[in-house]
């Protein structure tokens, strides 16, 4: 049955709200720009839309204001529960991100490993760097991580003739088999073989720190670790370290802290590449975004459950 009264829904951004407007289900939807700064404008607001990557405290101004649905535009969703008032349901925004990171991994990976960053710099004093780069191809991958985000860079490398392993939580799949997935525990022991380590897990109390001094001494001497992840499943001080040993790279979209402050020795370190926490953000997020909340509010209209449900009241 569809409900006939008209949903209040919160959006952070007028460009957001302007897109809303041109849903099909417009009609059925009174849209309002709120990014949470300020006071609830409502007492009821059956969808909210939560601002993308601002202060996660910002959470905490529902606590008010009672909703049928609670949006987030991150797949990521560990800072809003740790500030979000009790009584909301919340949804991830599993499908929209994806892609871009995937992609943004990638480009990280060879831009690394073909010491892009290095010639560019070269480049800028007009000089000629032939210092040659390391390859992709038959190089050992490991996706440490095997949700969305695993899975869409394990279809981008596979033409690049690499070597991938997936790694989770917990095994899965069959052994040898293109599906197979080998839990975390064993990833340590098998980090001298791995040339490239991705991080796509959630940060959880047990992928804190996952990446810490004893992991980074046990990888292979000059591999590269790419973190699209969370900044603090890398312990930051050991990660200094190795670099500054000259052990291993890094290409980094996350870091702890974040912002990373000025002056941190991160910046200066030879074979670290660092991008601004920019996986998502690329001009696939808006439209993908739009579609997400989209289907939210047909759900909601319909009295259905919504998609990407993360946490119940």
């Amino acid at each position: 049955m569809t409900r006939s009264k008209r949903l209040l829904v919160s959006v952070p951004t007028p460009s957001l709200a302007a897109s809303i407007t041109q849903l099909e289900v417009a009609a059925s939807l009174e849209c309002i720009t709120w990014d949470l700064t300020t006071p609830s404008p409502a007492p009821h607001i059956d969808l909210v839309v939560l601002p993308y990557q601002q202060e996660p405290r910002l959470a905490a101004s529902l606590g008010r204001t009672t909703t049928r649905l609670v949006q987030a535009q991150t797949i990521g969703y560990e800072d809003v529960l740790a500030h979000l008032p009790a009584g909301h349901t919340v949804a991830n925004a599993r499908s929209v991100h994806e892609t871009s990171t995937a992609e943004l991994a990638l480009g990280l990976t060879l831009a690394s490993l073909r010491r892009i960053p290095e010639y560019t710099t070269a480049a800028q004093r007009h000089a000629w760097h032939q210092q040659p780069g390391q390859s992709l191809a038959d190089r050992t991958v490991a996706i440490v991580g095997y949700g969305g985000v695993g899975k869409a860079i394990e279809h981008r490398l596979s033409g690049f003739e690499a070597n991938v392993l997936r790694f989770a939580r917990s095994a899965r799949g069959a052994e040898g088999g293109p599906d197979h997935v080998q839990p975390i525990s064993s990833l340590k022991a098998l980090l001298a073989e791995i040339d490239v380590v991705i991080l796509t897990v959630p940060l959880t109390e047990e992928t804190r720190h996952l990446v810490d001094a004893s992991f980074l001494a046990a990888m292979r001497q000059g591999s590269l670790l790419v973190n699209v992840a969370r900044g603090p499943v890398v312990d930051t001080e050991a990660l200094v370290a190795a670099l500054e040993a000259g052990r291993i790279r890094a290409a980094l979209d996350v870091t702890d802290p974040e912002p990373l402050p000025l002056g941190h020795r991160l910046w200066d370190l030879d074979g670290a590449l660092i991008t601004p926490h920019v996986g998502g953000a690329s001009s696939a997020m808006h439209p993908r975004m739009v579609a997400l909340i989209g289907r939210q509010l047909r759900a909601l209209l319909a009295d259905e459950k919504p998609g990407n449900v993360v946490a119940h009241p």
